[in-house]
């Protein structure tokens, strides 16, 4: 069997809040530890039958790119359920969500 990791080292102030992430994965086509603003980890735990969650962001995200980040994340989800369960209300119920948060976080923008 072969094995892949995947690896993140968070770089933290003297408040404990993060100033750098990165990662570095063994499959990825880049080479070496890639910086990242935010990092959102989602596992599933059989035993509790409960999802993990580990969220990270560093102290300069802003918060409009949170905002952002959140809804790609959804439409990555939406993504997922379509190919893993093939249930297509589900994911497209998630779509619509994007585009209404999407269409919200835009007119944000304008009023900036």
């Amino acid at each position: 069997m072969r094995t892949s990791e995947i690896n993140i080292a968070v770089s933290l102030g003297d408040d404990h809040v993060p100033e750098r992430l990165r990662w570095m994965a063994d499959d990825s086509p880049a080479e070496g530890w890639q910086e990242a603003k935010a990092i959102a980890l989602s596992i599933w735990d059989d035993t509790t039958q409960g999802t993990l969650k580990i969220d990270l962001w560093d102290k300069d995200m802003q918060v409009i790119e949170m905002k952002r980040f959140a809804i790609e994340i959804m439409a990555g989800i939406s993504d997922t359920i379509r190919r893993a369960t093939s249930d297509e209300i589900m994911a497209m119920d998630i779509d619509n969500l994007c585009k209404n948060l999407s269409d919200r976080l835009e007119r944000e923008l304008k009023m900036m």
